[in-house]
This record gives structure tokens, sequence and C-alpha cells, in this order.
């Protein structure tokens, strides 16, 4: 198997060169092209790519106009080379190993899965970057997702995205691109409607490097939030207990600041949930054997309730709005499935 490499960017001068060299040093038997598809970045990352490109044939430069990743994606899988079967997706803001690709491939042939999905391990450079991944890299972070908490390999639901059997990618019709974020999971949810199987490999390690500020974690969360509750509306999808949290906990601390005005005593959950972040914080510290571990307490809360407004927000338009929001490409494949017609 030969993979069509293909990475979204704006704005990644400072993760790209070093990302195309990695993934250059792979044959060209496993990786066929590699396909930047950027949405307009204006900080050197296109001139970057273009001086890798003259150098290595199979690297090109797709433009992507609508910026975001999703449409990325799809603009260049669409122009993808035909005779390479196997789609892999490699995000700028993260490191990867040597072989990556190579053992992409290898977990797709011997796992039999249409999709394989990889864990996620977030590291720092800054203060405060070290900080956001001690929070990001713990149970009170991430809720315990299978692929943030480094557990065993197996069949799942949903990761961090990185290689598909391209035919069932173009059936599914690849990303929804109304989606800012959450579009992983959106897909991963029309692929699981598709009898497509979801492999995590937790033996393949990727290195993810956080926001760098509270205000770009914050609107990173929010967007994380905004999308799940369109994903569930859209699919009927459940949410589980670990991503219900978030929401009840800044209804509650809304309400109790609301609430405070006429009754003081309110006070005591939002002081509370303060003091519990501290604690946690607290415990990394000592763990980490380094004080600037307690910059987790504000990460975290901005991590939770930026996620929690977030959802809020959707489902307030999701109610005003009263559209219902049904896969039709789902039901489209379906039908001509069974009536026998071409897809």
């Amino acid at each position: 198997m030969t993979a069509t490499v293909i990475i979204p960017t704006l704005n990644e001068i400072a993760h790209i060169e070093a990302l195309l060299d990695t993934l250059l040093r792979e044959p060209s038997s496993v990786v066929g092209e590699i396909l930047v598809a950027d949405g307009g970045s204006r900080d050197g990352t296109r001139e970057c790519v273009a001086d890798v490109a003259d150098r290595a044939s199979r690297v090109r430069l797709i433009d992507n106009p609508e910026r975001i990743q999703a449409a990325g994606m799809n603009r260049a899988a669409a122009a993808a080379d035909p005779r390479f079967a196997i789609l892999v997706r490699v995000d700028a803001h993260a490191s990867y190993p040597q072989d990556y690709v190579a053992r992409l491939l290898t977990s797709l042939a011997t796992s039999g899965a249409d999709s394989v999905v990889v864990g996620l391990t977030t590291r720092g450079h800054s203060r405060f970057q070290r900080a956001v991944a001690i929070a990001q890299n713990s149970r009170i972070g991430t809720g315990g997702s299978a692929h943030r908490m480094g557990g065993a390999s197996g069949w799942v639901d949903h990761g961090h995205h990185a290689a598909f059997r391209r035919t069932l990618f173009e059936q599914a019709g690849g990303y929804d691109t109304s989606f800012e974020a959450n579009e992983d999971a959106e897909l991963d949810a029309r692929l699981r409607a598709l009898d497509g199987r979801i492999w995590l490999d937790a033996t393949i390690p990727v290195i993810y490097y956080p926001r760098n500020t509270l205000r770009g974690l914050a609107r990173q969360y929010f967007r994380y939030g905004s999308g799940r509750a369109r994903n569930s509306h859209k699919h009927g999808e459940r949410l589980r207990v670990r991503q219900m949290l978030p929401p009840a906990i800044t209804l509650a601390i809304g309400f109790s600041l609301l609430g405070a005005t006429l009754l003081p005593a309110l006070l005591v959950i939002p002081l509370s949930y303060g003091l519990a972040l501290l604690a946690a914080s607290a415990v990394f510290a000592v763990k980490a054997r380094w004080l600037g571990a307690l910059m987790a307490a504000p990460a975290l809360a901005t991590m939770h309730l930026a996620w929690g407004a977030g959802f809020l927000k959707r489902k307030v338009l999701q109610f005003r709005t009263r559209k219902p929001m049904i896969d039709t490409e789902i039901e489209r494949v379906r039908g001509a499935e069974r009536g026998g017609e071409a897809i």
C-alpha cells in the first residue's frame, strides 16, 4: 500500500519544514505524495512549501480558500493521485516518528480496519504550554477519552485521525465542511454508519503542541464544544458523562454568579470549583516537581468553561431555529446501495 499524505495548514512556518523533512525520509513506496492544503498563510508557510516542492517532486501545494481543515482535507483528497489507496492526515502543529506513515499502513493491514486513529500526548515549549500540556494529559482535562489517555489499542468510535482507506472516505463524502471543529468525530459517525471499522493504534506516538495563550485556548475549546453539540444533534448520538460535565459546570457557575447578588451563599459553587482545580494542579506540581504546573488550574478552567459555553450557545441556536439536521448523505448512500446504483 502507498499513501497520499495531506497536511492542512494555516500559518505554520514554525513547524512545516521540519515536518516535510520527516515525511520525505520515508520511501516513495510508502509516501507516494505529500499535499499541503494551505488556507492562505501569510507567515511564509506557502513560500517554504514551494521551496521544498522545488527540491522534492512528491510535495505539492494545494489552495484551500475556505481556510478550515475539513475543506483543506477534501480539496487535497480530490486532487490526490488515484494510484494511492490510502489517505493519511497529518496536522502541522504536531511531531511524528520517522516511520509514521509506514506504521499506519502496517496497522491498517494487520487490523483490517477502514480507518486507523492514534493517541495524542501534549507537550509544550513555553512555561504556559507545559502547564496546558499537563492539563490536557490528565483525566480531569480530557475526561478519559481513549486517544488522550494512552490506553491499549482496540476498536473505538472515534480518535485522532491518521489514516483512511480512500474508497470509504470518498463513499462517506469526506469531511462536512460546515464544521469548524469536531469534524473528525462527525466523519467517524458517518464511517460507522457505513459499517466502517476504526482501530486505535496506541503504539504510534504523536506529540501535539497546545495553544500558547489563554485566549487561544479558549477559542479552540469554544469551537470544540460547539462542534460536539452540532455533532450530537446531527447524528442523534447520546452524550457521555464526560461530555455533559463542562456544560453543567458552566451553567452552575453562571447561575450561581447571577444569583449571588440575592443569595451570596451561592458563591460556594464557583469557589468550590476553583479550589478543586487548585488542588488538582497542586497534585500535578508535586508529581512534576515543578511549581509552574499550578498554571494548569486556569488552563483547566478555560478548557471546561469555554467548551461548555460553546456547547450551550450551539444548543440555544438549535432550539431557536428548530431545523432538523439529518445526515442526507448517509441516507443517499444507503439508498443507492439498496437499489444497486453506482456511487
